[in-house]
């Protein structure tokens, strides 16, 4: 048996362990069946199609034979990864819940196709591995190229604060302070911000503002920010989403967002109560939400959940060279959006694929039959974002022919009128070994392996199909960080070198 299969047996056996403890704590569910919430208020996720789980937390999915389609809402987190790479500097390891794939993979650029107008592009690709049978095959999605001087509606952006005593270590308070600074001189004059501050209790420091005339007292609203108690994360964010109702823009882009560790340790700390006011208002105004991690400290777990929640993505900054690229660069370019509910399904060709697992995107399955429903939530992508999406595969013995075809669902942002695109792949285009497909596909699968390696949570013994010891991932991170020149895969060379080290270092 490879060891792909072995530790499969052995997740099934940890598996069943787990399954006791769930049947002695019950579970609840949440609205649009996109997900299973356990009752401690953190998810469980979704099985999409139906499939089983195992216990690294990837999702087994049904033999194609009973289901071949694999549906999820795309996500351009990146929180994770970022977070991930800051534990590793400081020489600790990452909970091994807190690693998602997706936003590992999702974190460096790609090289697909984009198209001229609005809407997406599809690449599907593939190469085999090590294992008999298994590829990794990749989905990658593309919006058109962000021009900056080119029309969009205008922001009403209300950034929620977090102002508690955490947040007055160095590099969380200090960095919001500077990079909103800078982000009100790039906002435009008919951009709107509101400043909303919490600690033990929330204030609406600054209602809705038009930029135009008033930067002055913008600025003077940021600087005047100062650090004091304790945290209640519920009553900002419910004083923020009433900020934001009450300045609310026709024919904007209204957004919340959230700067903070999400160590909520007052007031309203339940997480299903603080997810339902964002909940409510995404429904009724459209209102998304943008999260920003800091600290070293961070609720990592808690601040997706309400970026998901609230129809937005999140973040995490560590530097003040990340935080002027999210403020200046990121959020003043993704307040136009280009697609709103947007859902992909993979379609495996049950004459050549024998089995399929879909790498990471636990909290963004959706049902299939839900793919084409626009009531359900799908994920919000603006323009210049890519959405990769890795699945191992294991074909049939001597099978030739359709592989898969992948589709992506949107609606306009502005009509809400649905559009679909897509893309196929056959057996014959895969190529013969990963480490010989394209340099950008070389750089997802070290970052899902690596991923792997650390959600595997007993050493660095990753779990997915071709696998390479941990050695030669180390030595594959750092040619292609040499091939690249490109300062992120360096970045993902230097966290595999000082995962492997005992102190992390």
């Amino acid at each position: 048996m490879n060891r792909y299969g072995t530790r499969r047996l052995r997740d099934a056996l940890v598996a069943l362990t787990a399954l006791g403890g769930l049947l002695l704590t019950g579970c609840s569910g949440t609205d649009g069946g996109s997900a299973v919430d356990q009752s401690d208020g953190f998810p469980a996720p979704a099985t999409g199609g139906g499939g089983d789980r195992r216990a690294d937390g990837y999702e087994t999915d049904p033999s194609p034979g009973r289901d071949h389609l694999s549906t999820f809402a795309l996500d351009v987190d990146t929180a994770s990864w970022d977070h991930t790479r800051r534990l590793l500097s400081e020489g600790r390891r990452p909970d091994p819940s807190e690693v998602r794939p997706e936003e590992f993979v999702n974190s460096f650029r790609q090289d697909y196709r984009r198209p001229d107008g609005n809407g997406f592009t599809v690449t599907v690709d593939g190469a085999r591995t090590g294992d008999e049978g298994w590829s990794l095959v990749r989905v990658g999605l593309a919006t058109r190229a962000p021009h900056p001087d080119a029309e969009r509606p205008p922001a009403a952006l209300t950034f929620v604060i977090d102002v508690s005593g955490s947040m007055d270590e160095p590099g969380r308070l200090d960095l919001a302070r500077t990079s909103l600074g800078v982000m009100t001189d790039r906002l435009r004059d008919d951009d709107s911000v509101a400043l909303v501050t919490f600690t033990d209790e929330a204030e609406t420091v600054l209602p809705m503002t038009r930029l135009g005339g008033h930067r002055g007292k913008i600025h003077d609203a940021i600087d005047g920010l100062e650090a004091q108690d304790s945290t209640n994360l519920g009553a900002g964010v419910e004083t923020g989403y009433d900020t934001a109702v009450e300045g609310l823009r026709e024919g904007a882009t209204n957004r919340v967002v959230l700067i903070s560790d999400a160590l909520a340790n007052t007031g309203d700390t339940d997480p299903d109560s603080i997810l339902e006011r964002i909940s409510a208002a995404r429904r009724e105004h459209g209102i998304t939400l943008f999260g920003v991690g800091v600290g070293s400290e961070y609720g990592d777990a808690l601040m997706e959940r309400l970026a998901d929640k609230g129809d937005g993505h999140t973040v995490y900054v560590s530097d003040e060279e990340q935080a002027r690229e999210v403020f200046s660069e990121q959020l003043p370019r993704n307040v136009d959006l280009t697609a709103r509910d947007a859902k992909a399904q993979v379609a495996f060709d049950p004459e050549t694929v024998a089995e399929f697992h879909l790498i990471g995107y636990e909290n963004r399955r959706v049902a299939d039959d839900d793919f084409r429903d626009d009531r359900v939530d799908g994920g919000e992508v603006g323009p210049g974002h890519t959405v990769t999406a890795l699945y191992s595969v294991r074909t049939r013995e001597g099978a030739h022919g359709h592989l898969a075809t992948a589709t992506v669902r949107w609606l306009d942002p502005r009509t809400r009128t649905p559009h679909e695109e897509s893309g196929q792949l056959e057996t014959g285009a895969l190529r013969s070994d990963v480490w010989k497909a394209s340099t950008r596909f070389q750089v997802d699968a070290t970052a899902a392996y690596f991923a792997d390696a650390l959600r595997s949570g007993d050493g660095l013994d990753g779990a997915l199909p071709g696998a390479p010891p941990y050695g030669e991932l180390i030595e594959h991170a750092a040619r292609l960080a040499s091939a690249t020149e490109d300062k992120d895969v360096r970045d993902l060379s230097e966290a595999v070198r000082a995962a492997a080290r005992p102190d992390g270092r």
